[in-house]
């Protein structure tokens, strides 16, 4: 007991001269890791795919064929472009579910283009939820709290929400923790036993690094790569190849849940490389955005810039929730800035609402032209032969890259750039 009232009042000592010592609170929480040796062995399994030492290759969904070697690489099959669409009421929130290939309509730059494909939300979901793990999250957290309680409970709460009570057996998830570098703590499941291990895990622990390298973690969450072994595998090799929910079979309703500030330290990747594979992609990113109620509490006290110690100034909180908000738009998935703990039921319950009511629309593109595309979805409710632009929303994803004419082009295929 008297350990906690100490922990308290050294925490409120801390709070008070917030504008001149916060940056140097933060800037030794960073520290160097080990690089581990690495493996060539891939561990982990997409959903559906045998649990025997065989290897099974399972069909790629028609956006995407190939993993990439780099952030700005994306393979596509020209012939079909997904584009999952979510269509509700721009007043009430209510979400439409009993409509038909005919109340659709999606345009490419402007242009009507036939939906060659067409799919109701009646399939299971398979997700991915990303976690922000780090020191500078939990440093969030703790001062928002006013240190009543551990910081990284802002990250632990929506995901530990979300793992109990919006998955259902008929779902896979999987888990992605992320500080310095993205860490895989249990690949796609539908155990209960192994979620709740999950939630356990991130209780039980600290994070290590300050770092918050998001765009890593976007790239191994969609496209896949190389990245330290399942943590609840208890695998002998260090590392292990991965490759993302671009694998996943585009029977399954796909989508990525990520639970984070926006901020990135220094990820492998830029921006720039990071937009593209959430465009190329063709999966939706819903967000619940941390780290507001702090800003609001004490982005008076911030420097318009980062700090010298390297803490996060106005600036870096203002572009972080535009990253966010971009990569939840061009993909066609949400973003919630979360403030009060209060909100979370409500956020997750239309986050979770908007997944299993995604309607699956596909379309010819023509040959390829290395260009970017603006598309369009546009709905129809009642089917009197006018746009209900002014009463629902659509959420799709708002851009397709195309791949380069020539190469593979003559095989279907060409690399995106």
């Amino acid at each position: 007991m008297k350990s906690i009232i100490l922990r308290v009042l050294c925490l409120v000592a801390i709070v008070s001269p917030l504008s001149l010592n916060l940056g140097s609170n933060v800037s030794a929480l960073g520290q160097s890791r080990r690089q581990p040796p690495s493996s060539d062995q891939k561990k982990n399994k997409r959903p559906g795919e045998p649990q025997t030492g065989e290897k099974s290759e399972e069909p790629l969904p028609p956006d995407i064929v190939s993993k990439p070697q780099e952030g700005e690489k994306v393979t596509v099959v020209t012939n079909l472009v997904n584009v999952d669409a979510v269509v509700y009421h721009k007043k009430t929130g209510r979400i439409m579910t009993d409509l038909k290939r005919a109340n659709f309509a999606i345009f490419e730059d402007g242009v009507k283009v036939d939906i060659t494909n067409f799919a109701t939300p009646e399939a299971p979901i398979t997700i991915s939820l990303v976690v922000e793990y780090s020191k500078l999250g939990e440093t969030f957290g703790l001062y928002a709290s006013n240190g009543m309680e551990p910081g990284q409970y802002e990250v632990i709460r929506p995901t530990a929400m979300f793992l109990s009570q919006f998955i259902k057996p008929s779902d896979y998830v999987s888990v992605i923790a992320y500080d310095m570098r993205p860490t895989p703590l249990t690949d796609f499941t539908n155990d209960p036993g192994r979620i709740q291990q999950v939630i356990s895990l991130l209780l039980r622990n600290q994070p290590a690094f300050t770092e918050t390298n998001l765009f890593d973690a976007l790239k191994l969450t969609l496209v896949g790569g190389r990245a330290d072994s399942v943590v609840l595998e208890d695998s002998k090799e260090s590392k292990a190849e991965y490759s993302g929910m671009v694998a996943v079979p585009a029977t399954r309703r796909r989508a990525v849940l990520l639970v984070s500030s926006g901020i990135d330290t220094f990820s492998k990747i830029n921006y720039g490389q990071a937009r593209k594979i959430v465009q190329n992609s063709g999966i939706p990113v819903y967000i619940v955005g941390t780290g507001n109620l702090f800003f609001k509490k004490y982005g008076d006290q911030l420097g318009p810039t980062d700090s010298l110690t390297g803490f996060p100034g106005r600036m870096t909180f203002l572009q972080a929730a535009n990253t966010l908000r971009t990569f939840a738009d061009e993909s066609g998935g949400a973003f919630y800035p979360v403030t009060f703990e209060g909100e979370l039921p409500k956020v997750l319950g239309s986050i979770n609402g908007m997944l299993r009511s995604q309607y699956s629309l596909g379309f010819n593109p023509g040959e390829p032209d290395g260009k970017t595309h603006k598309l369009v979805v546009k709905v129809d409710v009642d089917g009197d032969g006018q746009y209900d632009d002014k009463e629902f929303v659509v959420k799709a994803r708002e851009f397709y890259n195309a791949p380069k004419p020539g190469g593979a082009a003559a095989a279907g295929v060409s690399s995106k750039q």
